[in-house]
């Protein structure tokens, strides 16, 4: 079993920034890839950015591309997300999950059926 543990999120104004991180512990020696997705209201979950374990190597949906960046400190099983430049379309419950399943290509983890662990999520509002 992994646990995952997010920070907390909160309201920004648009353009400004925020980090989420993603505690994570249990077996987490198992784990190839974690992930960032999220879920606004009334629409389904959607892929934000993944990243690969072993190399730190990040992959981004096409919106975020340039504005948020994934990261990973291995010595504190910390997960990060980085969102600069922030819009109002960006509001929605965000979560960290991670995948026990390795060697697949990078769109397999962009389904939410690619995670078999999941946090809490956390709410990030955009205002206008």
């Amino acid at each position: 079993q992994v646990q995952l543990v997010e920070s907390v999120g909160g309201l920004v104004q648009a353009v400004g920034s925020l980090r989420l991180s993603c505690a994570a512990s249990g077996r987490t020696a198992s784990t190839y890839f974690m992930g960032w997705l999220r879920q606004a209201p009334g629409k389904e979950r959607e892929f934000v950015a993944h990243i690969r374990c072993s190399t730190g190597t990040g992959y981004y949906k096409d919106s975020v591309k340039g504005r948020f960046t994934i990261s990973r400190d291995n010595a504190k099983k910390t997960m990060y997300l980085q969102m600069n430049s922030l819009k109002p379309e960006d509001t929605a419950v965000y979560y960290c999950a991670s995948s026990s399943t390795g060697y697949r290509t990078n769109s397999y983890y962009t389904s939410s059926e690619a995670y078999n662990y999941w946090g809490q999520g956390t709410q990030v509002s955009v205002s206008s």
